[in-house]
């Protein structure tokens, strides 16, 4: 099943989302369903307040990234906690697609160690670097309500606002199905 995605401007975009509980039934029917719907809109990483729900989970692909050095991977996280992030910070250019259309560069560690559970309950702990790293860090803050334009100050930050503005109201062309805030 493929989800419209939550554009900006949706409260559910700026909630802590809940831990997924262990005994639900519908998780890797979910899980399929999140990879699908990242895939229909051509991104790398998923989290499940972008879908409406309010949980801990979040898909990435980061193999479709970066180039021969990079091996990237594919997995679901649920309920993950990053335990550590580490290494020289650095800068890449993030999108979103609850925010299409608008980029910035984002300053973040270039390596993580996160606990997480996947879709049959098996725990893990990894570490994990560059762009997957990133695309992690990126999905993770959507679990605590934050996205990546809140990293971006000053004068930047003021040019998009009326992008922003636009994009909570509707006024964008994508190729795949959004579901935008209500109108008052």
């Amino acid at each position: 099943m493929i989800y419209p995605i939550v554009a900006y401007g949706d409260n559910i975009l700026r909630a802590e989302a809940e831990d997924y509980p262990q005994d639900a039934k519908d998780l890797t029917p979910l899980v399929e369903s999140m990879f699908e719907t990242m895939y229909k809109a051509n991104g790398v990483g998923l989290a499940a307040p972008q879908i409406g729900m309010g949980h801990r989970i979040f898909v990435i692909d980061s193999t479709q990234m970066g180039d021969e050095n990079h091996e990237g991977v594919k997995r679901a996280f649920i309920n993950p906690i990053i335990l550590d992030e580490y290494g020289d910070e650095w800068s890449f250019e993030e999108g979103c697609l609850s925010i299409p259309d608008v980029h910035g560069d984002i300053i973040r560690p270039e390596k993580l160690t996160i606990k997480y559970f996947d879709e049959l309950w098996n725990e893990h702990e990894e570490e994990f670097d560059d762009l997957t790293a990133r695309v992690i860090q990126h999905e993770y803050d959507h679990l605590d309500g934050v996205l990546f334009t809140d990293y971006i100050k000053g004068l930047k930050k003021q040019m998009l606002r009326a992008k922003l503005v636009n994009i909570s109201k509707g006024k964008v062309d994508v190729k795949y199905r959004m579901k935008f805030p209500l109108k008052k």
